[in-house]
């Protein structure tokens, strides 16, 4: 009862106020709005950070980015940046089977607490692209033939590097897909600071189950699972 006697007046005055001005009572109820500028931190909602668009099987692959932005992906086969001079991809993604991709979080993220982390050269490389490497250089050592395959056709096989936080890669003595004893791991013509890098990854990545290969520095097979070889190609974002 009471609280309609309260209600009724204001109603009145806000329709005798001339029309698109509220009454002076009306006025009275509504706080003023504050320029955005001065609302306190914690009024601001921040926007969602992007998602990654999920365009594959998860339960076959992973994305390398997807798991983790801060991880590098430089796929040189996805550019002319490479021992063939020639763009092997449509596009440059780093895709690897779950649970070697979650192995080498795991590395990432160790090195991470080092102020490193990785950087991917090349990841799983659908046998197709095989067939065009293979095609370009039909010498088994250093194209697996097709017909056999690679751990990178099974999604079992990177290709990667350490790099500090601000992007630098630490020196490895040659470049990824040096063909040469000195991209072999068993070189010791280098200062002791290239041979404690290679040693820093070598190590970081056998603890995750990762093991080396004696002629290339830059890659790693998973040995924990072995997987069948596969023609799957990822696609390609607009």
């Amino acid at each position: 009862m009471f609280r309609s006697l309260i209600i009724i007046p204001l109603v009145i005055l806000s329709m005798c106020a001339p029309q698109g001005e509220p009454s002076a009572s009306a006025k009275s109820l509504v706080a003023p709005s504050a320029p955005a500028d001065t609302l306190p931190r914690s009024a601001v909602v921040p926007s969602a950070p992007l998602r990654p668009v999920i365009d594959y099987d998860t339960t076959k692959w992973l994305e390398m980015i997807a798991l983790d932005s801060t991880i590098v992906a430089d796929v040189r086969y996805a550019t002319t940046n490479n021992f063939v001079g020639e763009a092997m991809y449509e596009c440059g993604r780093c895709f690897f089977r779950p649970q070697v991709a979650r192995a080498l979080l795991a590395a990432h993220r160790e090195l991470q607490a080092k102020g490193m982390g990785l950087k991917f050269f090349d990841c799983y490389r659908p046998r197709p692209v095989q067939w065009k490497l293979w095609n370009k250089v039909p010498d088994p050592r250093f194209v697996a033939d097709p017909r056999k395959g690679s751990v990178h056709n099974k999604g079992g096989a990177a290709d990667l590097t350490i790099v500090y936080a601000d992007g630098r890669e630490l020196d490895m003595g040659v470049p990824f897909d040096f063909f040469g004893p000195e991209g072999y791991h068993d070189y010791t013509g280098f200062p002791d600071s290239v041979l404690q890098n290679r040693r820093l990854l070598r190590e970081t990545m056998a603890r995750h189950g990762l093991a080396h290969i004696r002629t290339e520095w830059w890659h790693y097979n998973y040995r924990p699972k072995s997987y069948a070889l596969s023609d799957w190609e990822w696609p390609c974002k607009n």
